[in-house]
């Protein structure tokens, strides 16, 4: 008499046969160690403003300007930064002119070129920004700024500032100082 099988064990069996050929998986894991880096303007502090010349002719008259500002936040920790800024009256001799430099619009952040990064978005400077502006330069205040976990990695932040000129203006080529400092926190 032949012993009879299940279909059941006749399944158990094959998974068995099939559990002792099947390769053996081992666990392994990877590391990798990261370090922050530091919060710093590229190349230094931004570069200096030129306002384009412009011609009295006895009305009010306005003159614009870019300024890029490039940032990096290799910090790794998501905590944010801001831009404050301040600067002296513009002089030319014993003239100045009397109006402060101002950003009409907020200016946008955007990734370094070959870079990924999140770039900055901004909460709590209110436009148009007037850069504070005084025979001695007053405190600074904050002129744009990166909110908690954005702003991390390489990018570009390019203000326009505008100049407005009174009618009553002199001649000359006017200065000014502006100070710039990159902060930790929004």
């Amino acid at each position: 008499m032949k012993p009879h099988r299940s279909p059941l064990s006749c399944a158990a069996l094959a998974v068995l046969a099939l559990a002792a050929i099947a390769p053996t998986a081992n666990a392994a894991t990877a590391d990798a160690s990261l370090t922050g880096g530091t919060l710093s303007f590229i190349g230094g502090t931004p570069g200096n403003v030129t306002f384009p010349s412009v011609a009295l002719d006895g009305t009010n008259k306005t003159t614009t300007q870019t300024q890029p500002f490039n940032v990096s936040d290799a910090r790794g920790s998501g905590v944010g930064w801001n831009i404050t800024a301040t600067s002296t009256n513009f002089v030319s001799g014993g003239n100045s002119l009397p109006n402060q430099p101002r950003m009409l619009t907020a200016p946008t952040a955007t990734c370094d070129s070959g870079v990924t990064c999140t770039p900055a978005t901004m909460s709590g400077v209110s436009y148009p920004y007037l850069l504070p502006m005084g025979g001695t330069a007053p405190p600074a205040t904050r002129m744009f700024n990166a909110n908690t976990d954005t702003g991390l990695g390489a990018q570009t932040i390019t203000p326009s500032w505008q100049l407005s000129i009174p009618a009553y203006a002199r001649a000359g080529n006017y200065t000014s100082t502006w100070t710039f400092s990159l902060v930790s926190g929004p």
